[in-house]
């Protein structure tokens, strides 16, 4: 039998700064469903969120042409977010954040500044003035096809690297955390192949993998990751539409389940969410469905904790759609657990609700 607990749930969304913006839920584990419990508004287009369990804090972006990051206490046993501060991110469109495993640094991407910013976040909580900002350039083959797009910022298993994807520059650039200097250092990077666009990245949760989506030719690469070197080595590319579709879809979410047994991708506009095995000798995908997500432009999706259920951000049907996983195959059943919010567009849990 299932052990059921409950966690809070935080939903950003693309809205208007005087409607709810962030939604807080309640995700009951064992049935797989949200209920919803507070909302917070005065940000416009909170379109993506990390949490810091460890320290209870919340940061959103707002994804505007004028670029800011926000910060929130999460007050305990309610999960309500309490406001505490905000920068600038000297940058249009930030779309992407996260903070180190530590909770002292806290990593922006702007998507049209084409910079990556690097806050430290201070003791109580609050978001230190930007320490670093690296700008991304297009390379004399680029220039006119695209210019720099950094759509990612991942944190490496180690707390020493952090590995961003630049979709308009078809690369994925690792730099090095310097913490004495507050700076980002380059490490090395990876070229994809021109036109395909990387935009999310996820590491095997204990294997010496790491994936990226390609949204604009709905590819998965595979790679090995080695830690010591902060450096990336192809293993394959795959499809993560069927063979048969013709139609036009981006790529856009990936995540490993916690058992890394199973990698699951996302499709805007096959509205589908690609299922993968992962052998776990060579970190090579194997497909083994796609799933209709019962909805319009999957935008994100998250993996429950415990790894029994997947939801699904519908971003223009206004929906949240949950599926329950198996263990044994990977594969994904649509349950009959809908949440309406207007515009999701990121999924991120928070602590588990003390009884």
């Amino acid at each position: 039998m299932i052990e059921k607990k409950r966690y809070h749930v935080y939903i950003g969304t693309y809205t208007d700064q005087s409607l709810p913006g962030i939604w807080q839920c309640s995700y009951d584990s064992r049935l797989g469903t949200l209920k919803s419990v507070d909302r917070v508004s005065g940000i416009l287009n909170p379109s993506y969120l990390t949490v810091d369990e460890k320290h209870n804090r919340l940061y959103a972006v707002s994804e505007s042409a004028e670029g800011r990051v926000v910060a929130f206490d999460i007050e305990g046993g309610t999960g309500k977010l309490s406001y505490r501060n905000t920068q600038s991110t000297l940058g249009g469109a930030p779309c992407h954040l996260t903070v180190d495993h530590e909770g002292k640094y806290l990593f922006v991407v702007n998507y049209m500044g084409g910079n990556v910013c690097l806050f430290p976040i201070l003791s109580e909580g609050n978001i230190g003035n930007m320490s670093d900002n690296v700008r991304h350039y297009s390379n004399v083959e680029q220039q006119g096809r695209q210019e720099a797009h950094p759509h990612s910022a991942i944190v490496d298993p180690t707390n020493q690297f952090v590995v961003v994807s630049d979709l308009g520059l078809d690369k994925i650039i690792i730099y090095k955390l310097n913490r004495e200097e507050h700076k980002l250092t380059f490490n090395d990077e990876v070229m994809e192949r021109s036109g395909s666009g990387p935009r999310h990245f996820v590491f095997h949760p204990f294997r010496k993998y790491a994936y990226v989506m390609n949204e604009l030719t709905s590819t998965i690469t595979a790679f090995t990751y080695n830690a010591e070197q902060g450096s990336l080595g192809k293993i394959q590319t795959v499809s993560a539409l069927p063979d048969s579709f013709t139609g036009e879809s981006y790529g856009a979410d990936i995540h490993v389940a916690p058992n890394g047994k199973f990698l699951y991708a996302s499709n805007r506009g096959h509205d589908s969410i690609a299922v993968f095995k992962i052998d776990e000798e060579s970190g090579v995908l194997t497909n083994v469905e796609y799933t209709p997500t019962n909805g319009r432009t999957p935008r994100n999706f998250a993996i429950a904790p415990d790894g029994n259920f997947l939801l699904v951000a519908n971003q223009d049907s206004d929906s949240i759609v949950s599926f329950k996983i198996d263990q044994h195959t990977g594969r994904l059943k649509q349950t009959d657990n809908v949440i309406q919010i207007t515009k999701p567009v990121c999924i991120k849990f928070g602590s588990v609700i003390r009884e």
